[in-house]
Formats: C-alpha cells, structure tokens, sequence
C-alpha cells in the first residue's frame, strides 16, 4: 500500500515540473512578443492548461495500458517500477530546465517507462509493446505501442509543426504585404491572445493526462495483485481493474481533477530559462510571428491528443518556431541553438530509460 501512494506522489512531483518545464511551450511566444506580461501569460497558460487537463483521458489510456504488458512484470516490482520511471523523468526535466534546453517531459516519462519495464520484467524485451497493427481497415494511427504511438508520431509532429508554421507565415506574409507594420503588430497582439489559449488548452489536453495513465496503472496493478482487497468502504475509489483494451481503460475522475490541478500549480511558476529561449534566443518574434506558431503547435498538439499519441509539446512548439522563422528567411534561425535543442531531443528518450533501468536493477539489489 505505501508503495501505491508512493508511486501517486512522485507522479505528482514529475506533473508539477512538467507544469513549470513545459510552461514555455504554451507562453513563450506570446512572452517573446510582448503581448502578455510573464505574470499574465502564466495565469493564462494555468488557466487553460487546467481546462484540457480535463477534456478527454485518449492519452491517458495509451500510458496507462498500450506501451507496457503489466502481465509480464512481477507484480511486487511493478510499484518500484513506476518510482524508477517517474524519478527518471524528472531528473532529465530538472537537468534540461536548467541549462534552458526545451527537452520532452513526455518522452523522458515514455523512455523511463520503457527502461524500469525491461529491468522489471529481467530483460524480457515482450514487455515493451512495441507494436500493435491496426485492424483491418483501419488507418495506421489507429495501431498501438511505441511503434505507432511513440515513434512515428514523434518524427511526424515536429515536421508537421514546421510546415504548417512556415505554410501559415508564407500565406499572412501574402495577405498583410499592404498593412501598415503597426496595424498587423496591433491586430496580431490581439489575436495572439486567442492563439496562446488555444496553445495552453493543447498543452493541457497532452502533457497532464500522461500522469493520468501512470497512476491508472499504479491502481490497476496494485488492485490486480489483490493490495486493496482489505480496504475500508471509504477508499473503494482506489480500486482500478485493468481493462481488456487499452481503449477502453478507466481514468476515474479524481484522478484528472487532481493531476489537472497540480500540473496548473507547476505552470503557475513558470520556466523562465527555456521561456528565453524559445521566446528570444531562437528566432526573433513579433505578434504575427507567434501567432502562426501558436496555432499552427496547438492544432497539431490537439489532433494528435485526440487520437491517443503522447507527442511532445516541446517538440512541435519548438518545430513551429523554426517553420515561422525559416518563412522569414533561413539565416533568421540561430542554427547552433537549434542544433542543441534538437541533441537534446535525440538523447531524451535512450538516457531517461537507462537511468529508470538501473533504479529499477538498484532497487532489487537493495
């Protein structure tokens, strides 16, 4: 039971520095521009990270059955698995936070789950999903593990993030060449008020609801192996049974509520280090600039929440940046920053699943 609580709290501490680590995703730009204040911007990215937070669990689902068979892991090191994960995660979030680096909080969570799952299952490489083919006639998103989850839409993304940003900028490029240059600063201050909410939802809808699934699997495993079969009335809400398919996995209200609230808490103190450098060091940004980047990031962050993928906010924020900025001319990206950010991301998910690896190896030998 201590260990079922444990595994809740650290999935609590990794959602509230993912709060203040992935904040720069959803105000950055609109920080970058100085349409909002760093104050005004956070209150409005906790705001509508807490209203996505609440819409939909597909995500969730997908963390908590569709990249993991719990049926190959011991169930008494199925709790100490989920600590080395979540711990693995947050330690590459607070070791990328600090030198600015916009990493993935969701791929260090998805590589730490990786890595605590082939240490706890004694190097069983089948307790992994790696791939689950749609069915017929279906379309290929709709296929499952890290294959059609994780890998394919973290290549596909960021790319899609690009052209879209460059194809929105080239085409308000074409349509504001007539404006007068404070007309378009001003209208866009405003619209990117709307596009920054839109960000923030997209955010919201991605990033917290990956927590969701871990402890939905926590509770799954933990009522499988019969931990909660003592318990009093008054703490049924804990039991989770482990559904058949993954779809179709439960994520029991107070579990969003509560993990939608701490990751509004994390975004309520801010990441000012990647906020500079996305909002400044990477691309010189106006109003109209941090529009097309903002929504071109949220539609695709939506689209790709609502079919059940865990991308990576940072990835696609980030790769919208760049397509804004590549649509005002190449030479507008700072390519040596932009070279760190994307080492950043290639390193991500193999060193957060070797950390989770050996704290799940130290822990049995404890």
């Amino acid at each position: 039971m201590f260990l079922v609580f444990t595994v809740i709290l650290v999935a609590l501490i990794f959602t509230y520095t993912n709060g203040f680590h992935d904040t720069a995703n959803a105000i950055a730009t609109v920080v970058g521009t100085k349409v909002l204040t760093p104050r005004q911007a956070i209150l409005l990215a906790t705001i509508t990270n807490l209203l996505g937070a609440m819409t939909g669990a597909a995500v969730a689902k997908t963390i908590a059955s569709g990249l993991v068979d719990t049926r190959l892991i011991p169930p008494e090191i199925g709790s100490p698995m989920l600590i080395a994960a979540l711990l693995a995660a947050i330690s590459w979030n607070l070791f990328t936070w600090y030198f600015g680096l916009p990493s993935s909080s969701s791929h260090a969570l998805i590589g730490g789950l990786c890595g605590a799952a082939f240490a706890a299952a004694h190097g069983n490489w089948h307790a992994i999903i790696w791939s689950k083919m749609p069915e017929a006639g279906q379309h290929w998103w709709a296929g499952g593990g890290i294959l059609f989850k994780v890998v394919i839409p973290m290549l596909v993304s960021p790319l899609l993030g690009f052209v879209i940003a460059f194809g929105i900028m080239a085409a308000l490029y074409v349509l504001l060449q007539s404006w007068r240059p404070r007309t378009v600063t001003r209208t866009f201050g405003r619209l990117q008020l709307f596009s920054s909410a839109y960000m923030g939802f997209s955010h919201g809808t991605n990033d917290a609801q990956k927590t969701m699934g871990i402890i939905a699997l926590a509770l799954a495993a933990a009522t499988q192996a019969g931990t909660f079969d003592h318990l009093p009335a008054w703490l049924n809400f804990l039991r989770t049974n482990e559904a058949a398919d993954p779809k179709n996995q439960h994520i029991a209200l107070w579990i969003k509520i509560l993990c939608a609230l701490t990751m509004a808490a994390g975004t309520a103190i801010g990441g000012w280090r990647i906020i500079r450098t996305l909002g400044h060091k990477l691309v010189k940004l106006q109003p109209v600039h941090g529009f097309a980047a903002e929504t071109a990031g949220a539609s695709v962050l939506l689209g790709t929440a609502m079919l059940g993928m865990p991308v990576s906010t940072t990835h696609v924020i980030t790769a919208s940046i760049m397509g804004v900025g590549a649509a005002r001319r190449l030479s507008a990206l700072k390519w040596i920053l932009a070279e760190q950010i994307v080492w950043a991301w290639i390193f991500t998910l193999p060193v957060s699943a070797a950390v989770a690896y050996g704290l799940v190896r130290l822990a049995e030998m404890l």
